[in-house]
């Protein structure tokens, strides 16, 4: 039995398999489907393709940031621990609580999202309008099945992460067999003359600025790893789980990019980006073939659930590190007795997610960008990191150590920072859009203030020598 006072922990048993199903299933999740008109009608193919590309190559040189700080601290959390050995406790909140609602904006992106992807496959399902947010109705029967999924996803989490993690590899295996077999049929039956013209006419660069600065929220994922690395299994080197980081981020860029140029292929894109769902229309109409469209949805309910899952296990431990270091109300760090799970952050996480669903598939996009914008800040938090570690603690042990000296951080971090000034300058083409978003955003600000000042008591009664030894470890 523990001792009264003693650092909460989780239970250690995820398998480097369900360690790359937490971050490929949360990367791929179900944007290909939801958002793939607004990528080709803003970008074109060619466009899109390349904002991919390029937002892969940031996202591997912040990877490479969390290769070397994951094994070095594998604690839950990951980022809150970085933050917080390089600067101190008020950096470790600004980071952790801006990759929380990073994290839970795509969670809630889900909750909206289910309804969208099975209203295709069962039409009667848009019933009972209630109100509209930005036009779009809000109904009923979504957000019935919004709250149920939640609830289950919720029930998952609070049973512990080697249930999180089993659903995960076994959602994740039947995503990835199905999606082989629709993309194999676009690229196999497709043409590329149907890809034509490349970019979206009159484009140009802000096409391609308009699908670049969204890409942390298409790739954030890779970083469920740290935030689940106190629960590996003992007998994981912890240089592997830097590794995985790197392939993670290679097979999800090699994903997006495939997958636009297999439904480029089917048809003409510019019939199809009108569609609710181009990607199912695409392969129903191009290919005329109903059950490739059917697959396509299948997988993105799949692909969905394995996102929802990931984001939502890896916000509640973000939440969980803040709780446990005293940072914010201690109550948000306590764990199971039996499951080991931690049962205040999971159910804060779960409503948190449910609030977000109320504002229905009107704020979908408005999610891409508030969440791009939360998680732009965190990496660059996570880059700036690498950077104090490496000068401030040299003493401390790097199992894996990146190729590049200090490129890869810098790199990082300036890439990090042009995001972010791209969604806050008004003439910028890929600004933050006003009022929805910046309410958002001004929402979680306005709740980040209210943590950080209901969680003065926890701070005053921590000493720094146990915050240090609680969030370390």
């Amino acid at each position: 039995m523990k001792e009264p006072g003693a650092r909460p922990e989780l239970k250690r048993s995820v398998r480097l398999s369900g360690f790359f199903a937490l971050a490929f299933g949360s990367m791929v999740g179900v944007g290909w489907v939801t958002a793939l008109g607004a990528w080709l009608s803003g970008a074109g193919p060619g466009g899109t393709i390349a904002a991919f590309l390029a937002g892969g190559a940031l996202m591997l040189l912040v990877g490479l940031c969390y290769a070397e700080l994951t094994p070095m601290l594998p604690v839950a959390g990951g980022e809150v621990a970085y933050a917080y050995a390089a600067s101190g406790t008020g950096r470790s909140f600004l980071v952790g609580w801006f990759l929380a609602f990073g994290y839970l904006s795509v969670s809630a992106f889900e909750a909206i999202s289910v309804g969208r992807v099975l209203s295709y496959l069962i039409p009667a399902i848009d019933v009972w309008p209630l109100y509209t947010v930005r036009g779009e109705p809000v109904y009923a029967a979504h957000l019935l099945l919004g709250v149920g999924l939640t609830g289950l996803i919720t029930w998952i989490n609070y049973r512990g992460v080697n249930a999180a993690a089993s659903v995960q590899t076994w959602l994740t295996a039947i995503f990835v067999a199905l999606t082989f077999v629709f993309v194999g049929a676009g690229l196999a039956l497709g043409d590329f003359s149907n890809a034509e013209p490349w970019l979206a006419p009159g484009a140009g660069w802000a096409g391609f600025l308009s699908v670049f600065v969204t890409i942390p929220f298409w790739f954030v994922g890779f970083d469920t790893i740290p935030q689940a690395a106190e629960e590996a299994e003992a007998s994981i080197p912890p240089r592997k789980l830097g590794l995985l980081i790197l392939a993670s981020i290679a097979a999800a860029s090699l994903f997006y990019a495939v997958l636009v140029l297999s439904v480029s292929m089917t048809g003409p894109w510019q019939e199809i980006v009108a569609a609710d769902l181009p990607t199912a229309e695409a392969f129903e109409r191009a290919l005329g073939s109903p059950w490739l469209a059917k697959a396509v949805l299948i997988s993105a309910l799949i692909g969905l659930l394995t996102s929802w899952n990931g984001f939502f296990l890896a916000g509640s431990r973000v939440l969980f590190a803040l709780g446990r270091g005293g940072i914010v109300p201690a109550g948000l760090g306590a764990t199971h007795k039996k499951y080991g799970s931690p049962t205040a952050a999971v159910l804060l996480s779960g409503a948190v997610t449910l609030l977000g669903a109320l504002l229905g598939r009107g704020a979908l996009i408005s999610f891409v960008n508030v969440g791009s914008f939360c998680i732009a800040v965190a990496f660059l938090g996570v880059a700036v990191s690498t950077l104090e570690l490496r000068r401030k603690r040299p003493d401390l042990e790097r199992p894996y150590k990146p190729p590049g000296g200090a490129w890869p951080p810098w790199l990082a971090a300036l890439g990090a920072i042009f995001i972010l000034g791209c969604m806050v300058v008004p003439a910028s083409p890929a600004a933050l859009a006003w009022p929805t978003e910046w309410l958002i955003l001004g929402g979680f600000l306005l709740a980040g203030a209210a943590a950080w000042r209901l969680g003065a008591a926890s701070r005053r009664r921590m000493s720094e020598s146990e915050r240090a030894a609680r969030i370390l470890g």
